[in-house]
C-alpha cells in the first residue's frame, strides 16, 4: 500500500508541475505572435524581453521566500498555492492590452510559482528514502523537461490551427485549473496521513542528526548551517550558470529559429520542443546514476559540463552557416548535457544536503541563485543578439558553463571526501 501512495503522490506532483510548465512556456511560443502585433501591443523584442528579466527576478526573490516558508507550513500548501496563482495570473495576461499590464501579470505568474518546485521537494523528503533521491526527482523533472516540451508542441499546434496568443494563454490557465483540482483530491504532505512511516533521509545533510524534524525550530536553525556548508555554496554557483544558460535557451530558441534559419513560428514552437525533450533523457540517466554511485551526484555533472560547453560552440559554428538541421542537432546536444546536470542541482542535492527539516530551504536557495543569473537570459540576451548577433550569444553560453564547471570541479572534490567519511562512519 505505501508504494502505492507513493506512486500516487509523485504522480500528482509530476502532472501538477507539468501543467505549471504550460503557463510559463506559453510566453516563449506567443513571442513571435506578440512581436508581429507591435504597433498595437507595444510589444517589441526588448519589451519583452524586458518583461521576462522582470518575471525571473521575481522568480528568484519568490524561491527565497517560498523555500523558506515552504518548510514551515508544508510542501503541499507551498505547491497548490503556486498552482492556482499562476492561472489566475495567466488569465490577466491573457486579458491584458498594456505593456504595463503585461508586466505585472507576467511578474506575478513567476512570483507565485516560485513555490511550486520548492514544494515538491518538501514533499518528496517525507515520501520517499534517501537511496532512491535522484531516480525519483528525476522523473519528477520530467514535469518541466517532458511536459514543457509536450506543451510548446500542443502550444504551436495551437497556433497552426490559427488560435492567437489570447487563446494561448486562456488554454493554459483553464488546463492547469483542472489539473489542480485533481492535485487538491489526492496529494497529501506525509505518508502518516495514509497511516504509514516517513523513510530515512541522507546522513549528509547539513543538520546531522536533526535533519529528519518535520520543521525547523527558527530561522537561525534553519539558514546558518547552509551559510557555513562551502560544498552547497559550489552547488549555488554552479545553478548560477546553468539556469541562465537554459532560461536563455528556453526564451529564445523559437525566436532564433525564426531569425537566423526563417522558420515559421508555428514550426519553430513546435521544435524548440526538442530542447526541453532530449533533456528529460539526460535527466533521467542523471538521476540514475547517480543513485547508483551511492549519491556521488558531482560525478555526474563535471563530465556533462564539458560536453556541454564544446556543444554550443559547435551551435555558435552552425549558426554562421544558417543550416537549421545542423542547428537543432547542436541544440539537441546542449539540452542533453545540460539538463541533466541541471535536474540534480534542486532536487536530488537538495534533498540530499536538506533533510526534511531544511529541504525547501535548500531547492529554494539553489534556485534562487541560479535565477539571479537568468535574471540576464531575458533583456541581457536580447540587447546581445540585437547588438552582436547569435554567435556571440552562444559563445558567451560556453564561457558562462565553462565557469559552472569551475564550481563543478570544486564540488566534486568535496562530495568525495564527504562521502568517504560518512561510509567510515
Amino acid at each position: 500500500m505505501l508504494r502505492r501512495w507513493q506512486f500516487i503522490t509523485g504522480s500528482a506532483l509530476l502532472l501538477g508541475y507539468t501543467g505549471y510548465y504550460l503557463c510559463r512556456s506559453n510566453l516563449s511560443v506567443a513571442t513571435p505572435l506578440l512581436i508581429a502585433q507591435s504597433d498595437v501591443l507595444g510589444l517589441d523584442r526588448a519589451r519583452i524581453g524586458a518583461i521576462q528579466s522582470i518575471g525571473v527576478l521575481f522568480y528568484a526573490i519568490g524561491k527565497l521566500l517560498a523555500g523558506v516558508i515552504g518548510d514551515f507550513v508544508g510542501g503541499r500548501r507551498m505547491f497548490l498555492i503556486g498552482l492556482f496563482g499562476a492561472v489566475a495570473a495567466t488569465v490577466v495576461f491573457g486579458a491584458a492590452s498594456t505593456v504595463a499590464l503585461f508586466t505585472v501579470a507576467w511578474a506575478s505568474n513567476r512570483f507565485l510559482q516560485s513555490g511550486g518546485w520548492s514544494g515538491i521537494v518538501k514533499t518528496i523528503s517525507f515520501w520517499f528514502p534517501a537511496r532512491q533521491y535522484g531516480t525519483v526527482m528525476a522523473v519528477i523533472s520530467l514535469s518541466f523537461l517532458f511536459g514543457d516540451a509536450a506543451g510548446r508542441y500542443l502550444l504551436g499546434r495551437l497556433i497552426a490551427h490559427g488560435l492567437g496568443w489570447r487563446g494561448l494563454f486562456f488554454t493554459a490557465a483553464f488546463v492547469l485549473a483542472v489539473i489542480g483540482m485533481i492535485n487538491l483530491a489526492v496529494l497529501r504532505s506525509s505518508p502518516r496521513e495514509r497511516g504509514f512511516d516517513e523513510p530515512d533521509i541522507s546522513a549528509r545533510n547539513v543538520y546531522g542528526g536533526h535533519g529528519d524534524a518535520g520543521t525547523p525550530d527558527g530561522l537561525s536553525d534553519l539558514l546558518l548551517p547552509y551559510l557555513r556548508s562551502p560544498s552547497f555554496w559550489c552547488v549555488c554557483a554552479i545553478s548560477f550558470g546553468l539556469t541562465l544558460v537554459r532560461e536563455a535557451l528556453n526564451t529564445w530558441i523559437p525566436s532564433y529559429l525564426v531569425d537566423v534559419h526563417h522558420l515559421p513560428a508555428s514550426t519553430a514552437a513546435e521544435y524548440s520542443a526538442m530542447f526541453p525533450l532530449v533533456g528529460g533523457v539526460a535527466t533521467l540517466a542523471a538521476g540514475w546514476t547517480s543513485d547508483r554511485a551511492g549519491g556521488d551526484r558531482a560525478m555526474a555533472i563535471v563530465p556533462c559540463l564539458l560536453l556541454c560547453a564544446a556543444s554550443l560552440v559547435g551551435l555558435a559554428t552552425v549558426s554562421r552557416d544558417q543550416n537549421p538541421g545542423l542547428a537543432m542537432f547542436w541544440i539537441a546536444s546542449v539540452a542533453f548535457w545540460l539538463l541533466g546536470p541541471y535536474s540534480l542541482l534542486a532536487g536530488a542535492i537538495a534533498l540530499d544536503v536538506g533533510g526534511r527539516k531544511g529541504s525547501a530551504t535548500a531547492a529554494g536557495l539553489i534556485d534562487t541563485c541560479g535565477y539571479a543569473g537568468a535574471v540576464l537570459s531575458g533583456y541581457g540576451v536580447s540587447r546581445l543578439v540585437d547588438w552582436y548577433g547569435w554567435v556571440s550569444a552562444f559563445t558567451g553560453f560556453a564561457t558562462v558553463i565553462g565557469g559552472a564547471l569551475i564550481a563543478a570541479v570544486i564540488y566534486w572534490r568535496r562530495e568525495r571526501r564527504e562521502l568517504v567519511a560518512c561510509v567510515g562512519a
